[in-house]
């Protein structure tokens, strides 16, 4: 019996790695070519719609207009009064530090309590220790009443400072002038009265110069008018009836050189808290430990009322959000009448082929576009009005460019969450009752 052999098999060569991966890379090229055209093929239907309703989009896009440009406006109000608060506070006194007695008697032989008062001396101490400071005035307070003319006379409140106060407590000469140093070292009788206390005696500002007030009989020289850099409403040391003297004068009506106050100026913002810190220590040193000495400074004031503004400014910006909210329900209408009054062109699509993800897609681009649209137009208001006072007028308005992006983000997020109903109506129609609508 012959023996038939078999023919071998043929052996399927192995294919090669190199292969496989330019197969697979074939594919994925594949697949995102389909989907660079179908989204191309999306924004031209996008926007041949939009040619399509020029009129009712762009009524539609208004309400993105003026809800992206009020946000832009109120975060810059926001940071115009943050910025004006914040400078009328600092005007107080720039890089102020103020020395204050708190508390903590003395006991004397006979066991009577005195006041531990800071005296001139505790000033001399921190000025040989810290030369950081660049001004400094002691402060003494006596009281008295004038004469206001017909019989009549008036409480006032004395302050012998240094000529240096001018300078610490940011005081504004309106007429005449500060007393200086020669005036200080010569103990000269002058005096500087605040406005309202000018305008009762004298009239006005101008008219009280060079003329004569009487301090326990004492003539002294009206030289300037003054009046603090902002209305502090009776929170500071200066009421509507001071009287500024030199302190080398005012010493002598006390009796005592000790001081209510002494204050200190800086030259940095940055060195305030740590020179604050250090003058207590050298004030305390000098004193009976059971003794208090408060250290004021507007640093924790100015910090609070940031915090102020800038919380009052996001309640504000949200506040206006609230406008695009409205312009999204807006564009949810509008698309939905758009889904129907073009149910014919979606059975089309579908019946050559438009996949539900697809039909999705174009009416979501759509709606982001149009809610994108608006809000960079409004952005670009916005942001034009406070640049364009800044570039035509001397007034300083700060602006943030991220109020600008918050605003594109916000219409993005709109155009997405009010855009998507009408997108999932328009991909759930089914394309044999599409194609019968009239």
């Amino acid at each position: 019996m012959a023996t038939v052999n078999a023919a071998p098999n043929p052996v399927t060569p192995p294919v090669k790695e190199s292969q496989r991966l330019s197969s697979r890379s074939f594919d994925s090229i594949l697949r995102s070519a389909r989907s660079t055209v179908a989204f191309r093929e999306t924004l031209s239907l996008a926007l041949d719609s939009f040619r399509a309703s020029k009129a009712r989009f762009l009524l539609t896009m208004l309400g993105m207009v003026i809800g992206s440009a009020s946000i832009i406006l109120v975060a810059t109000l926001g940071l115009t009064g943050r910025q004006f608060a914040l400078s009328q506070i600092s005007s107080i006194g720039p890089n102020m530090i103020e020395m204050q007695y708190v508390g903590g008697n003395v006991t004397g032989p006979d066991n009577v309590s005195t006041p531990d008062n800071m005296t001139r001396e505790d000033m001399t101490a921190v000025l040989d220790q810290m030369p950081v400071i660049i001004a400094s005035s002691p402060m003494l307070e006596f009281h008295d009443r004038i004469s206001m003319g017909g019989g009549i006379s008036k409480d006032t409140m004395l302050l012998g400072v240094s000529p240096q106060y001018k300078e610490v407590r940011n005081l504004k000469v309106l007429a005449g002038r500060f007393f200086d140093d020669q005036d200080s070292i010569t103990h000269t009788k002058v005096a500087v009265i605040v406005k309202p206390l000018a305008v009762a005696l004298f009239g006005n500002p101008e008219a009280a110069i060079d003329h004569t007030i009487s301090v326990q009989g004492i003539p002294f020289i009206v030289i300037g008018v003054f009046t603090e850099s902002i209305q502090t409403f009776g929170m500071s040391e200066v009421s509507d009836q001071t009287i500024l003297i030199p302190y080398s004068v005012g010493r002598y009506f006390t009796g005592t050189d000790t001081v209510k106050q002494i204050f200190f100026t800086v030259p940095d913002a940055s060195q305030v808290e740590p020179a604050a810190k250090r003058i207590s220590e050298i004030i305390q040193s000098r004193h009976r430990a059971t003794s208090v000495y408060n250290a004021f400074t507007l640093t924790e004031v100015l910090n609070v009322m940031g915090q102020i503004a800038s919380m009052l400014t996001i309640v504000l910006t949200l506040a206006s959000a609230i406008t695009l909210i409205v312009s999204g329900v807006g564009i949810m209408n509008s698309m939905l009448a758009n889904v129907q009054s073009r149910i014919r062109e979606i059975g089309i699509r579908k019946a050559l082929g438009a996949t539900s993800r697809e039909i999705r897609l174009q009416f979501l681009t759509e709606a982001v576009f149009l809610s994108l649209s608006g809000g960079l137009v409004g952005t670009i208001i916005g942001m034009a009005i406070p640049l364009g006072v800044n570039l035509f007028t001397n007034i300083a308005i700060p602006t943030s460019w991220w109020s600008a992006v918050i605003a594109l983000l916000t219409s993005v997020l709109v155009g997405v969450a009010f855009g998507t109903l009408p997108a999932q109506r328009a991909a759930r129609l089914d394309p044999v009752t599409t194609l019968k609508y009239e």
